[in-house]
């Protein structure tokens, strides 16, 4: 047997997207080892990324047509690895593994863990339950006016929807007069201000054995100032932050993910890391940290 022919097939969504990206640079790099994984995309907007044999479309996650597509799609493609990237299809994506049989070929969480992280409110919820450090959270309703937010929060507060992409849509509340508070509602979450460090770890979970593997990415620059995604990160040595790597652990087997996982990890005042997001995919900054790719692999696909 040749040893394209020996190469997993994954199938990727979101391909055009900065998590789908990374993945197509760590393919290239494992092709000019003579190994990796060969990649064929789905996006709502395709186009040639590096990396992909090609990018077919696809329709959006709340289409009524996703089943359908995504179901015909697998059918035809016939990957060896079904990976998702996109945080908007994930729960109803865990679903229709389920509902149609694609098991361990979708490299993704079951559906209750998976609707959990989906929604930034019901993680903090579960992840405080549990005894995870979170920082202090709130429903809207709870909070009450934008003053009463920026007294809770002790000076400013950090409003974020509930469900959405990255750093889309978080802002920052720090005056009683913020114009964006009158537009918030239940689907917005409120959480206090961690003023430390901010760090991105990368986790792979084995579906397994629950054996877990922890990357820890400090985040340099973000985009928005002081918050928002990572513009840097910088990626440190196996215990350089012993306290982020075993938080980044006990998140993952509290909120019981396996697999690729990407969260948002930042040091409160008092130099705690608490947890301010999770997602149960593989992130914008998997190239970082390629050994969650060789994982996925080795134990989904061997």
């Amino acid at each position: 047997m040749s040893a394209a022919s020996e190469r997993t097939t994954m199938l990727v969504t979101g391909a055009a997207g900065p998590a789908g990206r990374a993945l197509g640079v760590q393919a290239l790099e494992q092709a000019d080892r003579g190994a990796g994984p060969r990649l064929v995309g789905v996006d709502l907007a395709p186009t040639d990324v590096p990396g992909y044999d090609t990018v077919l479309p696809v329709v959006g996650a709340l289409d009524p047509a996703y089943d359908q597509d995504m179901r015909d799609l697998v059918a035809r493609l016939r990957p060896d690895l079904v990976v998702p990237t996109v945080a908007e299809e994930l729960p109803r994506l865990a679903v229709l593994g389920l509902a149609t049989g694609m098991g361990a070929a979708l490299v993704l969480s079951a559906p209750g863990p998976v609707a959990v992280a989906a929604d930034k409110l019901l993680t903090m919820w579960a992840l405080a339950e549990r005894g995870v450090a979170v920082p202090p959270h709130a429903t809207v309703a709870e909070v009450g006016s934008a003053a009463d937010a920026v007294s809770w929060g002790g000076g400013l507060v950090v409003v974020k929807p509930r469900v959405s992409r990255g750093g889309r849509g978080v802002h920052v509340v720090e005056d009683g007069g913020d114009p964006v508070w009158d537009s918030l509602d239940a689907t917005w979450l409120v959480q206090g201000y961690a003023p430390g460090v901010e760090y991105s770890p990368q986790v792979y979970r084995s579906p397994h054995t629950g054996r877990c593997r922890v990357v820890v990415l400090r985040k340099t620059e973000l985009k928005q100032g002081r918050v928002g995604n990572a513009a840097a990160v910088e990626r440190l040595p196996d215990g350089a932050e012993p306290d982020v790597a075993a938080l980044a652990l006990r998140t993952v087997e509290a909120l019981d993910l396996v697999g690729p996982v990407d969260m948002d990890v930042r040091r409160a005042g008092d130099g705690t890391p608490v947890v301010l997001e999770v997602n149960s995919r593989f992130g914008a900054l998997s190239a970082h940290a390629p050994e969650v790719l060789e994982d996925v692999l080795v134990e989904w696909s061997g």
